[in-house]
Formats: structure tokens, C-alpha cells, sequence
């Protein structure tokens, strides 16, 4: 059945663009977008962050999936959101559990807002009611870009920014991570498919605040994270 998106803005498309980073969370999203039936048309975004792993990873998934995939190189305007270790390769990489007192330096500033309007076009250009993207609960102590409140003030401005509205999605704004994990879990997925590493070595460090909360997660459903880790994990 063609799944159909529909609010009471008057959206109604079976297309929808997914903001695919290649981790763990936008992996769960792409594939939950796929099982309720739409169109995906995935989106991903080289800003200059510390390394492309991930990109090459979403590239991979979306050619064996036989989706359209889209790597837009916006690395021209990385001198306006350098100001972060997830951006600034001569910034130490905080490591520990997630929290504001040690992993505020990962913020990237106003990036969901920059990649969101891009997609938003991109949605309206090809006829997509939809755009997805994978913000979720673990992210709110740290991310703003994140928090349930800039979801709501983007979609009043995604339904009046064009004459065609698009609605923005994150269906796990509410879950944490093992959360996202046990859906994943529950479709399927192989999350050996996934990059989530802050650092972009042969193997995930497993101390950065990014490995600790998706090792976290799998440990929570007591099982083995299928990446390969560093030998001190």
C-alpha cells in the first residue's frame, strides 16, 4: 500500500527526502521511511566535517538499496561552522559520556538548521511532502538543533517558506538510543552498515561520546555492537 503523507497543511505526496548521515540514527530512519511505504530520495551533506566515512557508508547502503542518493558538497561554507571539534581537526575530541559539561565543543554551530533548509528544497524541487531526519531524545541535553522545540518553530516555517509545505519529521524526537535500536532491531537491520564514530579511523575508538552511547545501547539489549573497536575497549 503507497504510503501517503498528509496533514492539515494539505501535504500529500508518497516522496519523501531523508537526511542520511550514514550513522546509526538516520540508518533507522531511512529504512522506517522505506517500510511505511514512501518514496525515499536520500540526502547527504559533506560540510567538512573531520572525516567522510560515514558518507561513504550511506553511499554504499543507498546503491544496494537501489535509492536515489544525493551527496551535496557544502564544504564551501565550513569556515562559518568551524567552531567545533566535530569540524576543526586541531580541536581535541572530548571524550565520556554524553553531557554538556564535556562534549559542547561537538556542537556544529546551526547545522540542522543549514541542512534542513537545503533539504526542504530539495523536497520541494522534486514533489516531497516529507522531509525526515533523525534528531532524538539523547541529543537534547547537548544539541539545540535537536530539541523538540526547534522541530516545531522549523515546520511553521517549512509550511509558509514555498508555495508547496513540507513537513519536517523526526520520529524518534522522544526515544534515546537503545530505543531507536530495538526498532532497527525489530525491521532487521544490520547495523554493521553504520558509521558512528566521531573519529574516522580503521576502527571506532570507543571513547568518544558517540561510540560510548551507541555501545551503551546494544549493551542495554545485551548484545555485541557488530563494529569493530580499538583493543582497549
Amino acid at each position: 500500500m503507497t504510503a501517503l503523507s498528509s496533514d492539515a497543511t494539505g501535504i500529500t505526496s508518497r516522496k519523501a527526502v531523508v537526511i542520511y548521515s550514514g550513522g546509526m540514527d538516520s540508518y533507522t530512519v531511512l529504512h522506517k521511511a522505506l517500510r511505511q511505504g514512501f518514496e525515499v530520495h536520500a540526502l547527504s551533506f559533506h560540510y567538512g566535517q573531520r572525516h567522510a566515512r560515514e558518507l561513504k557508508v550511506a553511499e554504499q547502503v543507498c546503491l544496494d538499496l537501489d535509492i536515489p542518493h544525493r551527496l551535496i558538497d557544502i564544504r564551501a561554507i565550513h569556515s562559518l561552522m568551524d567552531g567545533s571539534a566535530l569540524t576543526d581537526t586541531e580541536r581535541a575530541m572530548p571524550q565520556g559520556e554524553y553531557g554538556q559539561d564535556n562534549l559542547t565543543a561537538t556542537v556544529v554551530p546551526n547545522r540542522n538548521m543549514v541542512l534542513l533548509s537545503l533539504a526542504i528544497a530539495h523536497a520541494v524541487n522534486i514533489g516531497a511532502g516529507l522531509c525526515f531526519y533523525g534528531a532524538h531524545g539523547g541529543d537534547h541535553v547537548l544539541y539545540p538543533d535537536c530539541r523538540p522545540e526547534f522541530v516545531d518553530k522549523m515546520n511553521d516555517v517549512a509550511a509558509i517558506a514555498n508555495f508547496d509545505p513540507v513537513r519536517i519529521e523526526a520520529p524518534y524526537l522522544h526515544s534515546d538510543k537503545a530505543s531507536i535500536l530495538a526498532d532497527g532491531l525489530s525491521m532487521g537491520l544490520d547495523y554493521a552498515r553504520t558509521w558512528t564514530c566521531y573519529l574516522g579511523e580503521e576502527l571506532a575508538c570507543g571513547q568518544c561520546g558517540s561510540c560510548r552511547e551507541r555501545l551503551a545501547a546494544f549493551a542495554a539489549h545485551g548484545l555485541t555492537d557488530p563494529l569493530r573497536y580499538a583493543a582497549h575497549v
